[in-house]
């Protein structure tokens, strides 16, 4: 139910957010004044406000829809030597990496995992899952941290939304000409948009949604890669590799995940999902993350 709520809660603002961008630019419709074309213009401007809207609520919201999908748990005063040992730790990497000190979280989740996202580099959220506190030895555990450390650092949060707004204007935008033209063309309807403009819009944007999700997801793996790198550079290489090789051995064993979805492209393993086609995934496999490092 939360999330539900969750999701509801940011198409709400989403829509919000663009209707009163689009009112303030004066942009009320995409087709042209005889009722008969598209105004493309128009159009670029609607599909440009509702896809980057998208994204930078989501952006925005970030921290707080993490901390609640993954019932993170941030640590304000450390209670125990392991928490102030896990603050110190990403105080001393933020200050290495040059950014501000994220808040520190602890997430209840079984499998060994992190993440860290936030709206930018000094106002970011570094956490890690129980399960990886209780089986990684420290330096492990400082290296996953480097590695989420060098997300921040590599601003790959705003870098994924900005390319996910961009994606989703065109997306949206070709789907509509796609519509308009199946519209006009083939159901014969010369005013307004009739049934089949949004029957085809909907397929076309289902259709070109999974084929730019082939660029977006490229970027998240290579993301990944940089931020290996990071962690070998804040950590030690040899900290790094160790960190991934016990990450593969726990998904090669298949423990189950509780990860939501939402946040399953900020954690440091993708789990199961770096099973599927490597066109889709949004992490490489583990073995070639660590063949990377190895090459240096």
């Amino acid at each position: 139910m939360l999330r539900i709520g969750l999701f509801l809660l940011t198409n709400l603002a989403v829509i919000l957010m663009a209707s009163i961008t689009l009112n303030i630019l004066g942009v009320g419709s995409y087709l042209d004044a005889s009722g008969s074309g598209l105004n493309l213009n128009n159009l670029l401007v609607f599909c440009a406000v509702f896809g980057f809207s998208g994204s930078i609520i989501s952006l925005l919201l970030s921290k707080t829809m993490a901390k609640m999908s993954t019932r993170t748990q941030i640590i304000t005063q450390p209670r125990s030597a392991d928490e102030k040992w896990l603050v110190d730790t990403v105080a001393d990497l933020a200050q290495k990496a040059g950014i501000g000190m994220p808040e520190v979280g602890v997430f209840p989740a079984q499998e060994s995992n992190a993440f860290a996202t936030g709206w930018n580099r000094n106002n970011a959220l570094v956490a890690v899952s129980l399960g990886l506190l209780q089986r990684f030895d420290k330096e492990e555990i400082r290296a996953v941290l480097a590695h989420e450390i060098g997300h921040v650092a590599n601003g790959d949060m705003i870098t994924l939304s900005l390319i996910q707004g961009v994606v989703n204007t065109f997306v949206m935008f070709f789907a509509r000409i796609i519509g308009h033209t199946i519209d006009r063309a083939v159901f014969k309807n010369d005013q307004g948009h009739g049934f089949a403009y949004y029957i085809s819009v909907f397929v076309a944007e289902m259709v070109l949604g999974l084929l730019a999700s082939i660029i977006v997801m490229r970027f998240s793996r290579y993301r990944e890669f940089r931020a290996d790198h990071a962690g070998a550079e804040l950590a030690g290489r040899g900290a790094m590799i160790r960190a991934l090789q016990r990450l593969k051995m726990e998904v090669d064993a298949k423990v189950p995940s509780s990860m939501p979805d939402s946040i399953y492209a900020f954690g440091i393993s993708g789990g199961f999902k770096e099973r599927m086609s490597d066109l889709f995934a949004s992490h490489p496999p583990l073995e070639r993350r660590i063949e990377a490092l190895q090459q240096g």
